[in-house]
């Protein structure tokens, strides 16, 4: 049985001056056909990453990725392959310059769009981004990544450190979460913690709000501390991640979504795992787990 080609794409929208939603469609010369950008996945390269990457270079356009729109699978000539798909707003258009692998680039009405589409499983994405509530703000939940377990460690528990592993999470977290135009990035002031998003909030730009508020032992002193925190976040409607330890991100996760028609993850996060909150002002409109980067 052929191995499955893993690849990765987004549903790019803007709208035009009538407040409609528009999305951009690529023709390739190669197939002569019109489809939403995509390609495969580099060696080691992450889904959502790799989405990221491939609008950027088929399109030219920046992006601010949003809600996970699914999974499609068909069979190609080099066996069996599996795209996924994430909604993604314009923020910036550069200057569009034809090439081999892609010479037209349309912004389309999202009424229009489907005659134009040729492939079936983009059409079958392109029903579910329609039914989506689109412009929704990210709030990331991340757990810190690995760190050396508490048996080994001698010293006070905030000062425990990333281990091997999780320094090589932490390096990788930039490609991940960059999709997001992220603005703030808020920590729990334990090194593990602080050591998981450092790297990715010099990549970005970003000044780190190091707080007790977020940390295990501010916790265990006062358990709404946490979630007062996130609340003041969601109110905001930044474009923001919160790094902070599993006791904690589980029942801040249930809280904020308590009043919302989306259900909560169950599972816990494992070290350098995510939740992404996309929500409206403080309705959250859906829930996206992403998964620790493969080192």
């Amino acid at each position: 049985m052929s191995e499955i080609i893993l690849a990765a794409g987004a549903i790019v929208w803007r709208k035009d001056k009538d407040e409609s939603i528009e999305v951009a469609v690529i023709h390739r010369p190669k197939y002569d056909d019109w489809s939403f950008p995509k390609g495969k996945c580099e060696i080691g390269e992450e889904l959502i990453a790799c989405a990221h990457r491939e609008v950027l270079e088929e399109t030219n356009i920046a992006t601010e990725f949003g809600p996970f729109l699914g999974t499609v699978d068909y069979q190609t000539s080099l066996g069996p392959k599996q795209v996924l798909f994430w909604s993604a707003k314009s923020i910036d258009e550069k200057i569009f310059t034809p090439n081999t692998e892609v010479d037209q680039l349309k912004w389309v009405g999202l009424k229009k769009v489907k005659q134009l589409l040729s492939m079936e499983s983009d059409k079958e994405i392109l029903d579910k981004f329609s039914k989506l509530n689109l412009d929704t703000k990210p709030l990331v939940l991340l757990r810190h990544a690995k760190a050396v377990s508490r048996d080994e460690w001698q010293g006070d528990d905030d000062d425990r450190p990333l281990d091997d592993l999780g320094e090589n999470q932490a390096r990788r977290m930039l490609a991940i979460y960059q999709v997001f135009n992220l603005s703030q990035i808020h920590t729990s002031d334990a090194v593990r913690c602080f050591s998981t998003v450092e790297p990715m909030a010099k990549g970005l730009a970003i000044k780190l709000e190091v707080t007790g508020k977020l940390s295990e032992s501010g916790y265990r002193k006062d358990k709404e501390r946490a979630f007062d925190y996130a609340k003041e976040l969601l109110k905001e409607g930044s474009n923001s991640l919160i790094c902070s330890h599993n006791p904690i991100l589980p029942k801040m996760l249930n809280k904020l979504s308590k009043k919302s028609d989306v259900e909560a993850d169950e599972e816990k996060l494992s070290p350098a795992d995510g939740w992404v909150l996309h929500r409206i002002g403080r309705e959250i409109i859906q829930i996206d787990r992403l998964d620790a980067p493969r080192v």
